[in-house]
C-alpha cells in the first residue's frame, strides 16, 4: 500500500517570494514533504572581505515531490507565491532532468581552478578585472591581465572562475 502511494508522487515546481527559497524549503520539509532546492556556491564581496555563500541555482524556484492534489495545500506556506504551470496544468519535472541538474552541480563543485582558465578578481582595487591563470601556488596565483599586458599576484580567496558555478 505504501509503495503505491510513493509511485503516485511527481516532482512539481513552486515559485517563492524573492530570497525566501531556503526558508520555504525548511517549512516544506517540516510538513514532511520531499523537496529539493538546488544550491551552488558563489562569491559575495563586502567592503572588508569576500565570502563564498550558497545561492539557489534557480532563484525563487523550489522542487517538491507530491501528489497533484496535495500540491495546492503547499500554497498556504508563508513564502510560497504560486505553483508553476505548463499548458494549464502544474508543471511536472521528470526525475531524469533533476538527476542531470544534480550531476552538473556535483561536477562544477569538484572542479578546481586550473592554469589557463579565466578567473576574475572579486575584491580590492582590481575588482571585476579578469585574466588568465598562469601559475597556481598554495595561497596565491599568478594572473595575466591582457587588458593591462601585465602579470599580477593575487590571493586565492580573492579570485573566482569566470562563467562557472561552484
Amino acid at each position: 500500500m505504501q509503495q503505491i502511494e510513493v509511485d503516485n508522487l511527481k516532482w512539481y515546481v513552486l515559485y517563492t517570494a524573492p530570497r525566501a527559497e531556503k526558508q520555504v524549503e525548511n517549512r516544506i520539509r517540516g510538513m514532511g514533504v520531499i523537496c529539493w532546492l538546488p544550491l551552488h556556491k558563489s562569491p559575495r564581496a563586502w567592503s572588508d572581505r569576500v565570502k563564498i555563500v550558497e545561492m539557489p541555482l534557480f532563484p525563487s524556484y523550489i522542487f517538491v515531490k507530491s501528489r497533484e492534489a496535495d500540491l495546492y495545500n503547499l500554497l498556504r506556506i508563508p513564502g510560497v507565491s504560486r505553483i508553476v504551470y505548463y499548458n494549464g496544468k502544474p508543471a511536472v519535472v521528470r526525475e531524469k532532468e533533476l538527476d542531470t541538474i544534480r550531476a552538473f552541480l556535483e561536477e562544477a563543485a569538484n572542479h578546481p581552478l586550473v592554469e589557463g582558465e579565466e578567473a576574475e578578481i572579486v575584491c580590492g582595487v582590481m575588482k571585476h578585472v579578469s585574466g588568465k591563470i598562469r601559475r597556481i601556488r598554495k595561497k596565491y596565483l599568478l594572473l595575466y591581465l591582457a587588458q593591462l599586458g601585465a602579470h599580477v599576484c593575487v590571493s586565492l580567496e580573492k579570485v573566482y572562475p569566470v562563467n562557472r558555478l561552484l
